[in-house]
Formats: C-alpha cells, structure tokens, sequence
C-alpha cells in the first residue's frame, strides 16, 4: 500500500482499490490534504467558529443530545443506534448498500471491509474494532455493482478522504453517498492489538468489547456479560508509550469526526447504572433523513453535565507535552499504581471531575493537545499542513506554547 511522506497512513482502504489509480487515491488522502480548513468550508460552507468555544470542540451541529435505543441491538457495544440505523437506511430503501466492518473470524476484534446489502448483514457489522481497518475498500464493490446511493460508516481518517476523492474525480460522483461518523483516536496497528489487549486483561481471549469509559477506568465486556473495570491509572506504564500507536492516529485532528453527515459516539453522554446512553451530533440535512430512521426507536435525552474542565486539562497538559517530547523514555512493563489505589482514584475523579459535555470538552482538549505536540516534536514539517486553526487558538486558551 502505498503511504504518504513519513508513514502516515490510516490504512483506510482507498489506495486498495483497483477500479482507479492509486496516485489519485493519495491526493485525496487526508494526510496529503489537512485535516478540516476546506474540506469542512465546502461541506458546510463555512469553518467552525473560533468565537465559539464548544463549535471549536464539537464542530459545526445542527443538533446535539444523548439517546439510547428503546430495544437495544443485542451484541452491539452501546445500545446499537448506529447499527440501527444502518438497518433502517436499507430498509426504508434510502441507501442500496452499507459500506462498513465486518468481524474477522480470527480475532473477534479484527475486522474485513463489506458492503452489506440486507439487514443481516448490517447486523454482522456491529460492535467495535480498536484496530486501523480498511473500510473505504468497499467502494469498488459499490462501483462494480453499479450502487447509486450508498452509506458509509466509517472513521474521521475514512470520511475526510472520501468527501475529497468523490468531489475531485470522477469515479463516485453521481453516486449519493451518505454518511455516519464514529469518533475515533487511539486505533491501533493489528499486529500490535494482541500484545497491548493482554496487558490489560488476564483474560485476552474471553474479552468482546473494550471502551475507555467516563469513569477513568478501560471497561472490557467478557463473552459470559462479565464486565471487567481497569483504572487508567493501574494499566502497565508501557501502555503510555506513544509509540504504541499509529503515527497516523497520533496525528488526527478531528476526533468527533466533524465532516459526517451524522456522529454518533459515547463521550459527551453521562455515564449511569446499566444505561447504555450514546452522543448523537445531527450535522446536515442528510443526517437529519438518517435520524428520522429511527426517531421513534430512541429515548432522547438532553445533553448534561457542565461545560467547564480547565483545571483538568491544565493538570495533564504538562505531562502530554513532556511524553510527546521524549522519544527515547523506556517505559516500564509494571502497573503505574496498584488497582485499590487505582480505583479510588478513579471513583474520587467519577465524583469531582467533568462529566457529560464536560468530560467531552476534557477528552477533545487532551487529544488535541497530545496530537498537536505528537507532531511538533516528531514531524515538525508537517505541523502547518495537518493542524486546523482551532487547534492554535485552544492551546492559547490554556497558555501552551505553539
């Protein structure tokens, strides 16, 4: 496959495809381009608001709350909203086929680009993968079947590249294409995922899901419902290491995945008792068609929480800043802190710390920050290209040097 200057390559799955060339798939990619700036402008006709610190944060919404399914999708991660809607999209005829993830048979957390093209087959798709995963490979099979209107699921990496690709030749542009975003950071490579996943859990082999929760700890649901609770804090120093993860990842600048017609992820939506409650971000007319799905379906909730996380962020920002700059600190394979002491950290923050939009604006600030000097520090010649001008002006909100 081919990769941009300095490996940044998301293996998105576009430069996979036959039925054009692959130097026209690299012009599009969103590593070749920047992240936003333009592309967000085209989409939207204007860029998201410096004057406006949430838009800054959550990027440009015509409608933003908190939701779960009514009948949630049995083996989704959340309640299944996304899955869902998928669903419906094809059912309602308003799509021919879904371009997403299917599960690998050779790890429940690997993952094979389809186009789906029944209900069955969406619902084979849900679920997370935390590993970089080649999705937009499916539009060749798009293309060859001659599909006019199709949805595709992906990644902010995913949608960034296919908005572009389909505006600058001429192979999907009389194919209508909608399109449902997951917020996405901290992917890693497959080779890695088996070794950083029995860090985390005794028991690798059982685990089915895993999110990092609002609560400060690494939730992992077992295949008996068992959900396994892990303190950031008492996971193994080495986990820490940037180096684990993909330079492309560790260079993305849009983690609530902004171009999408429609976001759907967990972070914005407060964390309760045996509720599975999702952050649904409306951000077109097209997203509002594919919300209108399932609206009968949901229990819909205002968003909650307060807004305010500066002191979090700013005891944090230092320690980012120094493990982006250290590029030669060994890091230990021992727990940062034993789990007691790491559950009663992670219980003293549940209570004091941000919650709802709060921890949303708290984990958008952290990524921006740790990405921004992630490639200050290791591609400085890419910082200008890949860094949209929010970032600059949310730094400054905190002191940061640029």
């Amino acid at each position: 496959m081919h990769q941009t200057e300095k490996a940044l390559c998301s293996s998105c799955g576009l430069c996979s495809v036959k039925t054009w060339p692959v130097e026209e798939s690299v012009q599009s990619c969103v590593f070749t381009n920047g992240w936003l700036g333009e592309r967000e402008k085209k989409f939207f006709g204007r860029e998201r608001s410096l004057d406006d610190p949430v838009e800054m944060r959550f990027g440009i919404a015509a409608d933003r709350f908190t939701a779960q399914l009514k009948n949630p999708v049995s083996g989704a991660q959340w309640s299944g909203i996304i899955t869902r809607m998928a669903m419906r999209a094809l059912e309602e005829k308003l799509v021919e086929g879904v371009v997403s993830l299917s599960r690998s048979a050779e790890n429940h957390f690997f993952s094979f680009p389809v186009l789906a093209e029944s209900s069955d087959e969406v619902y084979a798709t849900r679920g997370n993968k935390p590993v970089l995963s080649p999705v937009l490979q499916s539009l060749q099979s798009a293309c060859k079947l001659g599909k006019k209107k199709i949805l595709v699921i992906g990644a902010a990496c995913h949608l960034h590249t296919l908005r572009d690709f389909q505006e600058r030749f001429e192979y999907l542009r009389e194919m209508e294409i909608l399109t449902i975003g997951i917020p996405c950071v901290d992917n890693v490579a497959r080779s890695k995922w088996p070794w950083i996943l029995e860090r985390m859990t005794p028991s690798p082999g059982t685990a089915r899901h895993m999110e990092f929760m609002q609560d400060f700890r690494i939730h992992i649901r077992h295949d008996d419902g068992r959900v396994e609770k892990i303190p950031f804090f008492s996971l193994p120093e080495e986990l820490s290491d940037p180096g684990i993860f993909p330079a492309a990842c560790m260079s993305c600048f849009d983690y609530l995945n902004s171009l999408a017609d429609i976001t759907v992820g967990y972070i914005g939506a407060e964390l309760f008792p045996d509720k599975n409650r999702q952050w649904v971000l409306v951000r077109s007319e097209t997203g509002k068609k594919l919300l209108k799905l399932i609206e009968p379906e949901l229990d819909r909730f205002p968003e909650s929480g307060r807004w305010e996380c500066r002191s979090f962020v700013q005891k944090t920002s230092t320690r980012i800043i120094e493990s982006m700059r250290d590029m030669n600190k060994e890091y230990s394979a021992k727990r940062r802190i034993p789990f007691l002491i790491g559950h009663t950290l992670a219980g003293v923050l549940r209570v004091i710390g941000p919650k709802g939009i709060g921890f949303a604006h708290y984990s958008v600030d952290f990524h921006l920050i740790r990405h921004y000097y992630y490639v200050k520090f290791r591609s400085p010649e890419l910082l200008e290209k890949l860094v949209p001008r929010h970032v600059p002006v949310i730094l400054e909100e905190y002191g940061l040097p640029l």
